[in-house]
């Protein structure tokens, strides 16, 4: 499909993951879970979707030469930066705009940084297929991640009928409604209905439809799009960018958009959103602990220990998170990594 353009979100912040994530280096730019990048891992599941050509990065100033350099593979014109931060419906006005401007009918795919999919080749085949779904339809497509535990760090879409599509290709369903993170007993009851998914933050739309729904709920959003230039749009976003809404486009858009689908995903999903997602990637040795790096336990359970550039060495302790950068040390119980974020306004500016 010519008009299929895939845009890779990479402007997160690095709060989760520091001491090894900062503001510049945020989780998306680290070698985490193999030797690549977050986002060159995104890219390169991309480039099995569609030429190298119609891969773009969305990212800001601040992490523009960072993310250039872990994706070698893409043209620096390839990077388009944001020149200030306004969430994810900006980012999607941003993609739809450029890709319109460049291919009247296009259709645009939005996906995080900072997932991570083992199984590229489902996921490539259900991409494609959601770009069939919406070349078909006037409607705004997303993925529902079957949920796997009562995940409560996720927001949840609650599904309805399934949607009849052609024999071979994904199961489709409607989206009923957009459920923001709940409390465990309420994650409970979505996971055991069987009605729900998690939702992964991942977009499939004809630049016309979104714009139409831009039309309807975001007008500031649409003037954007309909003045996108063809050519280098850097003076565009110079001028225009600053002016939009700083809002997420689940808000904006996708929860009062007139018809929305969710691929049911086949593949694996991961959105690595704290220390604790790495054993299911690296594994644990017989004392349930995670290592990487120069590290060493003795009679302890149950901890990651990532090292950089010295020796961990950790005696008779268990569920601990414990990270070391030529800079700083986290020592953290397993059981407070999302208060990690919490830490940053008592650093140093320079830690940051």
């Amino acid at each position: 499909m010519e008009s299929l353009y895939v845009f890779i979100m990479a402007g997160g912040s690095g709060e989760r993951f520091w001491p090894m994530s900062r503001r510049r280096t945020p989780k998306h730019l680290l070698r985490l879970l193999s030797d690549r990048t977050l986002l060159d891992e995104a890219v390169q599941r991309a480039l099995g979707v569609v030429p190298p050509e119609r891969v773009f990065v969305l990212t800001n100033h601040e992490q523009l030469d960072a993310c250039r350099a872990a994706v070698p593979s893409l043209a620096a014109t390839q990077f388009l930066a944001e020149p200030a931060k306004r969430d994810t419906a900006p980012a999607a006005a941003l993609a739809t705009g450029f890709a319109r401007a460049r291919h009247e009918d296009a259709t645009c795919v939005l996906l995080p940084a900072d997932s991570m999919i083992h199984d590229a080749a489902t996921f490539q085949r259900q991409v494609r297929d959601a770009a069939a779904v919406v070349h078909d339809s006037r409607a705004l497509l997303t993925f529902s991640i079957p949920p796997t535990f009562p995940a409560t760090g996720y927001g949840y879409l609650k599904l309805s009928a399934a949607r009849p599509g052609s024999p071979g290709r994904s199961q489709v369903s409607i989206v009923d409604r957009f459920v923001e993170k709940p409390d465990v007993d309420t994650a409970e009851d979505y996971v055991a209905s069987g009605h729900y998914g998690w939702n992964a933050g991942m977009f499939v739309w004809r630049a016309g439809t979104f714009l139409a729904e831009c039309d309807r709920q975001a007008p500031l959003l649409a003037a954007f799009i309909r003045g996108f230039p063809a050519g280098d749009p850097t003076e565009y976003l110079a001028t225009h960018f600053e002016r939009l809404p700083k809002i997420s486009v689940d808000y904006a858009i996708m929860e009062h958009a007139e018809d929305v689908l969710a691929i049911h995903a086949e593949f694996d999903w991961d959105d690595v959103g704290a220390w604790t997602a790495l054993p299911a990637h690296l594994g644990t040795n017989q004392a349930a602990n995670t290592l990487r790096g120069s590290t060493v336990v003795l009679d302890g359970y149950n901890n990651i220990v990532v090292a950089d550039t010295r020796t961990i060495a950790l005696c008779g302790v268990s569920d601990l998170v414990v990270v070391e950068t030529p800079d700083a040390v986290l020592v953290c119980h397993r059981n407070a990594v999302q208060r990690i974020k919490n830490l940053q306004p008592l650093l140093p500016e320079e830690l940051r």
